[in-house]
Order: C-alpha cells, then sequence, then structure tokens
C-alpha cells in the first residue's frame, strides 16, 4: 500500500466509482441468477487494504505471492499492523461474515445490521469493505452509525472483481481457515435471514471439529 499526492487523484476517484458502480450493474444484468461471489468449498481470495477509519492510504494489496506486480511487492497475508484490515488475519481467529459495499444508497444498512447481530456471535469476525467512494464519507457514515466491526476501505474497487461482486450489498460466510461456507447473501438480506445464517455458518464450524477459544 502506497501514498498517492497526485493532482489527477480526485478524478481517478471519480471514475473509480463509475467503474464499480457500472461493474455490479453489469453483473446483475448479465447474471439473472444471482451467480456471484467466491464459490463455496473455496478459499477466500487474501487481502490487505486500510482501515476506514485509521491512518493508512493506499490501494488494496491483492498479491498471492511476493512481487505480484501491481496487486503487490508481498503476499496480501503478510500486509498486518494497526491501520490494516486484513482477510487472513481474521479467518484465523474463527468464522468470517464479510459484507462487501458501496457506500450510498441503502447499501451501508447491512453495517448496522452486523453490528446488532456481533455481541451474539463473539467468535465470529465480522467486517465490511466499502467499494470505492469516499473516504470522508464513510469515516462520517460509521461514526453516524457508531459502528465498531473494522470496516476497510477499498479505494480502487479491486475486491469488486476479486470476490465476484453481483449486488449491493453481497455477504461472504468463510469457515475458521478461510473456505467459504455457502453462497453469498445478496441485496440487503433481511436481520432474520442474517441471523439464520450466521447460526449455521457457527453450527457447520462445529461440525467441522472447530472449537471456540475459551477467554
Amino acid at each position: 500500500m502506497t501514498r498517492n499526492n497526485s493532482p489527477y487523484g480526485r478524478y481517478v476517484g471519480i471514475l473509480g466509482v463509475l467503474v464499480v458502480v457500472l461493474f455490479v450493474v453489469n453483473a446483475m444484468l448479465t447474471k439473472p441468477n444471482g451467480v456471484g461471489g467466491i464459490e463455496p468449498g473455496h478459499r477466500l481470495a487474501p487481502f490487505a487494504l486500510p482501515l476506514a477509519l485509521g491512518e493508512v492510504n493506499g490501494d488494496a494489496n491483492i498479491a498471492t505471492h511476493a512481487d505480484d506486480g501491481e496487486d503487490g511487492k508481498r503476499p496480501a497475508c503478510s500486509v498486518r499492523g494497526a491501520g490494516i484490515l486484513n482477510i487472513c488475519e481474521l479467518y484465523e481467529q474463527g468464522p468470517v461474515v464479510l459484507a462487501l459495499f458501496i457506500d450510498g444508497g441503502s447499501c451501508p444498512r447491512i453495517l448496522s445490521d452486523l453490528q446488532a447481530l456481533a455481541p451474539s456471535f463473539p467468535e465470529v469476525r465480522f467486517a465490511g469493505v466499502a467499494l470505492d467512494g469516499e473516504r470522508g464519507k464513510l469515516r462520517a457514515l460509521i461514526q453516524a452509525r457508531n459502528l465498531s466491526i473494522p470496516i476497510g476501505f477499498d479505494r480502487d474497487g479491486a475486491l469488486a472483481a476479486l470476490y465476484k461482486v453481483v449486488s449491493c450489498s453481497q455477504v461472504t460466510f468463510a469457515y475458521p481457515g478461510g473456505v467459504v461456507q455457502s453462497k453469498p447473501l445478496l441485496e440487503g438480506p433481511a436481520p432474520a435471514t442474517l441471523r439464520a445464517r450466521v447460526s449455521q455458518l457457527m453450527l457447520a464450524a462445529r461440525e467441522r471439529g472447530w472449537k471456540p477459544r475459551v477467554p
């Protein structure tokens, strides 16, 4: 992740928003059955990116190995520290529920729903990632909704293609270790549906032999 102080940054950002929106709309039109997301049984694609409320700047690192060109100089799983959301670090700790969204319209509602569920499922790692948009606006949204779950900022929208985003929002469920458990939930699921899916994730993880850490 590197700093970008180019005077053209503002225009690149606007273009990025349009690209992400067009990508999602096109995917929804060309995949009417809602096919999207990483297939169950496959591992979550690695990424490390700035937390919206942190001080780290830069594009998402999605490298799978060292010197991976524009994807990153270091493997994404190894990029950790204060101000960074690392999906590998999350799934090493327990089951993961990851919401990808655009920070406008009704999409961010999913964040409040995840926030409401978090106390009932302390072993689950809930997180969200904003696909492009404005970081200042995203920070204001997080503060207005009193969110404590980690929210990452994907300023160039790299995760839209990596995670095959076909709707806003798109919620992925993964076992400890990062293997995707089931098809994603699309288009802002009802809170009851979301709770049921998290409960199913927990049950399935236990059936696979996972045991929550004892405090």
